[in-house]
């Protein structure tokens, strides 16, 4: 696999396949090599996550600490923190995108 950067509990990710194309999601835990388990809170929630081949993903450089760190104390995390991690995400990302809008 030429990715060789391994996914990180609380990292956003991109899906690259299935319903959710295009959607970003928040790693909750890592089953194995391929595959991780992803929630956003909203659709998928943290009771009821996706279950996700890593190949299906574009891991993102953003991992968010007040995911991580309500997994590692209390071992699950609200909904809430998922879809509050995602849309600073989003946000992030559309401040940093360059706009089209002087053409």
């Amino acid at each position: 696999m030429s990715d060789t950067v391994s996914p990180q509990l609380g990292q956003i990710v991109k899906i690259l396949r299935g319903r959710d194309l295009n959607k970003y999601a928040v790693i909750i835990a890592i089953v194995d090599q391929r595959f991780l388990w992803i929630a956003d809170g909203d659709k998928r929630k943290f009771d009821q996550p996706k279950k996700k081949n890593l190949l299906h993903l574009q891991l993102q450089d953003v991992i968010s600490q007040e995911v991580v760190n309500s997994l590692l104390e209390t071992g699950r995390v609200t909904n809430g923190k998922l879809r509050y991690a995602l849309n600073k995400f989003v946000e992030t990302q559309q401040m940093e995108a360059p706009t089209q809008e002087g053409e």
